[in-house]
């Protein structure tokens, strides 16, 4: 009993099954041993009456047999046997004192057919499987002091072999497990076809629409979510409206304040920390319009991602240089992932400015930045590695919610806090992974796991 609660506990959870296989296991499980029950029932029920009906039909035909035989004239015996054996397949041979005698099986049903013809025949009556090795159904009976056999063939009084009811049983049991599967695809397709609309829905897809109609509480679920997707689609439209027309009115009169610092009169130190503070502003709302926008669509076959982070290393790297800092990368050639490239470079710019901005070494204050992009198993891993002080283990988890931001020891600037954030989100439309690894004398380094896809027949032919 250890033994197999132990198997159990090994197997089942790396079997990993779906709601259809398990579904369908529980339903073919009960209709196979309701069928056994049904089966045990109906041998039960009909077997003594079977048991009767052989034995009145092999007592009638030994009485009449007899009777012939009896009532015959001497000369006519040998026709009357030949006739008996070629019409009725019936044969009459002498009992011998010498004959090897197998009986019956010791079955609950022979029992009964044996008692049946010893009541009809009388008590002497002998029943036999097989006399002198030659099988059929053996009855005694006397004539005047000679005793003989009548031989009946199984097939004559048509026994049920054991491989006819193994085809009957094995009929039975596909009409079970085709039952079974009908009845499970009935129920699980409807949720199929949810979850699938689902992750259309997840990957920021427009959805499929359910249909309307069948069962009450399918029809009832399926117009539910098609009103749930509708409503999403409508409040991200808002959404993005509402943000863009916050960044106009803001950007505007930034634009104009900044305008008029340069004309005013005031210190360059104080010009500058004003400007200082319209650029941190301007930054937060481009971080709040970078949030917004939706993730693009994930294409169908894999992308070069060798090539995207390439070109966009050209651009980081300006950028980063003109800002004190340097930005080193090592990407292998040749890797493919099914995301948008828009995508993926939202991510490592999210990836790279939060080092920039807050991944300064104490040591002389600038951002020294790898990115590193290479295959690991079955996933692509990029990595954007800083030499900052790093952030404590507890704040892992804080920093990637929206709006969270690592402590002002660490950084020095303030932002949105809604870059880790736009990483995460796009990533979970492609079934990526995000963590951060806290280096205490090395930084912080965030790596991203995208699966991997196969290489296109016209990239292979480039490589």
């Amino acid at each position: 009993m250890m033994l197999v609660k132990q198997l159990r506990r090994a197997i089942l959870p790396r079997l990993r099954l779906g709601l259809f296989t398990r579904s369908f296991l529980l339903i073919a499980f009960l209709m196979l041993v309701s069928l056994g029950a049904w089966l045990q029932i109906v041998f039960n029920i009909e077997e003594g009456p079977r048991a009767m009906q052989l034995a009145q039909r092999i007592a009638t035909t030994v009485s009449i047999t007899r009777s012939a035989l009896v009532y015959a004239p001497t000369q006519v015996r040998p026709a009357l046997l030949l006739d008996l054996a070629t019409q009725e397949s019936l044969r009459v041979q002498p009992r011998e004192s010498t004959d090897v005698l197998e009986p019956l099986p010791h079955t609950a049903y022979w029992d009964n057919v044996s008692t049946e013809i010893r009541n009809r025949l009388g008590s002497q009556t002998a029943m036999m499987w097989a006399v002198n090795q030659v099988p059929g159904i053996w009855i005694s009976f006397q004539i005047d002091d000679r005793l003989y056999w009548l031989v009946f063939d199984r097939d004559q009084l048509r026994l049920t072999t054991g491989r006819e009811w193994l085809g009957w049983v094995a009929a039975s049991l596909m009409l079970a497990l085709l039952g079974a599967a009908v009845s499970v695809r009935f129920i699980n397709h409807p949720l199929a076809q949810l979850a699938k609309v689902a992750q259309q829905l997840a990957r920021g897809e427009t959805p499929t629409p359910l249909p309307e109609k069948g069962p009450i509480e399918i029809r009832d679920m399926n117009i539910a979510f098609n009103r749930m997707a509708r409503d999403l689609r409508q409040n991200e439209a808002d959404r993005e409206i509402m943000l863009a027309g916050i960044s106009h009115d803001l950007r505007t009169p930034l634009a104009r304040i900044r305008l008029e610092i340069e004309m005013s009169h005031m210190s360059d130190e104080a010009r500058q920390a004003i400007d200082d503070d319209l650029a941190q502003i301007n930054h937060s709302i481009g971080q709040l319009m970078e949030y917004a926008r939706p993730a693009g669509m994930v294409p169908e076959t894999g992308i070069d991602v060798s090539r995207v982070l390439k070109d966009l290393l050209e651009r980081e790297r300006s950028h980063t240089e003109s800002l004190g800092g340097d930005l080193q990368a090592s990407i292998e050639p040749g890797l493919q992932a099914r995301i948008s490239a828009n995508d993926l470079k939202r991510i490592v710019s999210n990836l790279i400015e939060n080092a920039r901005r807050y991944g300064r070494s104490i040591s002389d204050d600038r951002a020294h930045i790898v990115l590193r992009a290479y295959q690991s198993g079955n996933a692509l891993r990029i990595e954007v590695q800083d030499r900052g002080v790093g952030i404590p283990h507890a704040d892992v988890q804080r920093l990637l919610r929206p709006f969270a931001r690592g402590e002002s020891a660490r950084t020095g600037v303030s932002g949105a806090g809604l870059g880790l954030s736009i990483v995460e989100r796009l990533l979970g439309q492609v079934g990526g992974k995000f963590e951060l690894i806290s280096q205490p004398t090395q930084g912080l380094l965030a790596r991203i796991e995208i699966p991997k896809a196969k290489a296109r027949p016209a990239d292979k032919a480039m490589a």
